[in-house]
């Protein structure tokens, strides 16, 4: 991503597409729309959150400085795991601009829970929304973009997805799983003007660690992310995003040191990797993402 910012393609060539972002309104989701909304994208903005939307639409208008006008950021209030509105939405924003040019798949949630005491209920509700939500939609948007010639499909995937997280069994299969069905989609559309591109972020700063998934049906991990850890913002993600859009990347992996380089090492020297895994275990790892020892293992422990 580095040698992107200096000699890639510059967000600006994105100026008067479409896009349409799920989960547009917090974190990650909210600043890759200011990020695109500063070069004159316009843009479909949905999420649950109808009053949350309508201020990021504000904050995205001013930011464009006149490039976006109202009609120019379309909001519309969705709940990704209500599957047959899917259609009628994507249909709206297609009426409401004439095309959609991009998809981008944001929308999800996290989770801190122990792998064997994770209840079932969780897993399946966690793949609802964070795999089988973004495919049909996904879907959906296929049908668009085969009829128009072109396309391009986003996914905001994890580093959890490339190497896997521990407290997170769920959420790092649900990102592995993201990772199969798009690098799958990516070959079948080669040559077709379709293109795929997977975004790969490290430790943020968001509110998602207060909304992650535990191990328990309907409950909340509800730990507030703290202004001391060590993260990446979500304005510089939004911005690598927009980087890793308009250069229609296949993949993008953000974040901080050392997670980069830790990442780099699993990947591509994983004899090292593990090794090193076994002689620090877990909360090596655990500390990384979240700066800080898991109460997770530490409860384990003590058991």
């Amino acid at each position: 991503m580095g040698l992107l910012q200096i000699f890639g393609k510059s967000p600006k060539r994105l100026k008067g597409k479409v896009v349409f972002i799920t989960g547009a309104s917090s974190g990650i989701g909210e600043h890759t729309a200011y990020a695109l909304a500063k070069h004159g994208v316009k843009l479909i903005l949905t999420a649950r959150r109808n009053n949350e939307l309508q201020r990021v639409k504000q904050e995205c208008i001013a930011i464009s400085r006149g490039q976006l006008e109202d009609n120019d950021v379309l909001v519309i209030p969705m709940d990704l795991l209500d599957i047959s509105s899917h259609k009628m939405h994507f249909q709206h924003a297609v009426r409401h601009f004439g095309t959609v040019d991009i998809l981008v798949n944001n929308a999800g949630r996290s989770q801190r829970a122990l792998w064997d005491t994770t209840e079932l209920t969780v897993d399946k509700q966690l793949f609802d929304l964070n795999v089988f939500s973004v495919v049909n939609l996904t879907r959906v948007a296929l049908e668009h973009f085969n009829q128009k010639g072109e396309g391009h499909v986003v996914v905001v995937s994890s580093i959890a997805g490339v190497v896997g997280a521990p407290f997170s069994g769920t959420y790092t299969g649900s990102k592995h799983a993201i990772q199969g069905y798009f690098n799958s989609l990516r070959l079948e559309k080669m040559g077709q003007n379709i293109d795929v591109t997977l975004l790969c972020p490290g430790p943020t700063f968001t509110s998602f660690l207060s909304e992650a998934f535990t191990d328990k049906d309907g409950e909340k991990f509800n730990v507030p992310v703290q202004p001391t850890d060590h993260r990446m913002t979500a304005k510089r993600c939004g911005e690598l995003n927009a980087i890793a859009i308009v250069n229609k990347v296949n993949e993008a992996w953000m974040g901080l040191i050392p997670m980069m380089p830790v990442t780099y090492l699993a990947v591509y020297f994983p004899l090292i990797f593990s090794l090193a895994g076994k002689i620090a275990g877990p909360q090596l790892f655990s500390k990384l993402r979240d700066s800080k020892k898991s109460e997770l293992s530490e409860n384990k422990k003590s058991k």
